[in-house]
This record gives structure tokens, sequence and C-alpha cells, in this order.
């Protein structure tokens, strides 16, 4: 999925999230497909960053594949962000995508984000801004 269409598809999913009082894209400024969030009164601003499939191009679209939904274990709101995005991403069990990475989970930890890896091959990078 490309970025605008995932950050349009995040934008949706955390207006119907409970416990999210504010969503907003984010438009012009240094990083593009970005959004801000307000969950538990705390701000959040994401950016979406994406990786085409093998041998995609941008002037075309690259096909949907769908499976099974990937697995995801839910984490609290006051926890790590990228963790909680992931668990509210992994619990509308999205058909397209084969699994998420939550960087913050990783020995080595990074910036907070997370890796949507969809079965059709494309990335969508969502780190914390």
């Amino acid at each position: 999925m490309r970025p605008q269409d995932f950050r349009d598809y995040l934008v949706d999913l955390l207006k119907n999230t409970p416990g999210v009082q504010r969503v907003e894209v984010l438009e012009g400024g240094k990083h593009p497909y970005a959004l801000a969030s307000t969950v538990g009164g705390k701000e959040y601003r994401w950016q979406i960053i994406g990786q085409l499939a093998d041998g995609a191009k941008h002037d075309t679209p690259t096909a949907p594949v769908t499976a099974g939904p990937p697995a995801y274990t839910t984490a609290p709101a006051d926890g790590a962000a990228d963790a909680w995005l992931a668990g509210v991403i992994g619990g509308s069990e999205p058909s397209d995508v084969e699994r998420l990475e939550v960087w913050s989970t990783r020995p080595k930890k990074s910036e907070p984000g997370l890796t949507v890896l969809f079965h059709n091959g494309e990335r969508a990078y969502v780190r914390l801004i």
C-alpha cells in the first residue's frame, strides 16, 4: 500500500479507535504523509514512508494481495506508542497485511515506529516524529 493510501487508512482507523480524541492529516512541512493523533491527552505525530514491491514502479499501482490478518498483541495506550499503534492496526485484522514489526521491541532499540509488511511485497514504515 502506498504511503498516502496507508496514511488515509490509519486516519480512518484511528478516528474509530476508542480512547483517541483527535486525528489530523499534517500537510506540508518536512514530513510528507504525516498524521497527528491525540490519545489519552497526549499527541503523537507519525510519518509513513513506503517501499515498493520488487519490480514495481511508481507510475502503476501494485495489486493488493489478501490472505489472513497478521498476528498482533494489544498494548495499552500508556505503553510504547509504536506497540499501541501496531495493536490498533492488528486489531482491525487487515487482510492485506502479512506482518507487523514493532521497533521498540527490537534487541537494539531505535526510534519508535513499526514496519508494516504487506502480502504483495510492499512495506510501510511508520515512525514517530
